[in-house]
């Protein structure tokens, strides 16, 4: 029952920016949204199959990292109901089911394409050819 409270508070104590938490957070979240631009360049230069696979990587990660920051943003200027805890273990389920998901299928589809090795027969030359 303590956990379920401890979730569901809907103002918890207050936390300020330069709290280790906030800014381990800050950090994280604002490198999503960076590192989602940097994704956006990254597949530029992928073969086509990793292309088609890493097709929505950067919206998702642009997406996570606001919704962290507004989260963050949230629970230190102490916003009720927002700041609960129970959005960041929805935000952090959402990333790690993502995250598994794509790693799985990643490794289930991306392939290359060898290229096929001719063998050269000798005795190719003597044989009929197509009419």
């Amino acid at each position: 029952m303590k956990f379920l409270q401890f979730l569901f508070y809907p103002n918890p104590a207050n936390a300020s920016y330069t709290s280790p938490k906030a800014l381990a957070l800050l950090i994280v979240c604002a490198l999503l949204v960076l590192g989602s631009f940097w994704l956006k360049r990254w597949r530029r230069k992928q073969d086509p199959v990793a292309k088609k696979l890493s097709r929505n990587w950067s919206s998702v990660s642009f997406w996570l990292g606001l919704i962290g920051l507004f989260l963050i943003v949230a629970r230190v200027e102490t916003i009720s109901y927002v700041s609960m805890r129970l959005w960041w273990l929805f935000w952090f389920a959402a990333l790690v089911a993502y995250v598994f998901i794509q790693v799985r299928m990643f490794k289930a589809r991306h392939y290359e394409i060898l290229p096929k090795e001719k063998v050269e027969d000798p005795r190719e030359k003597y044989l009929p050819g197509k009419k």
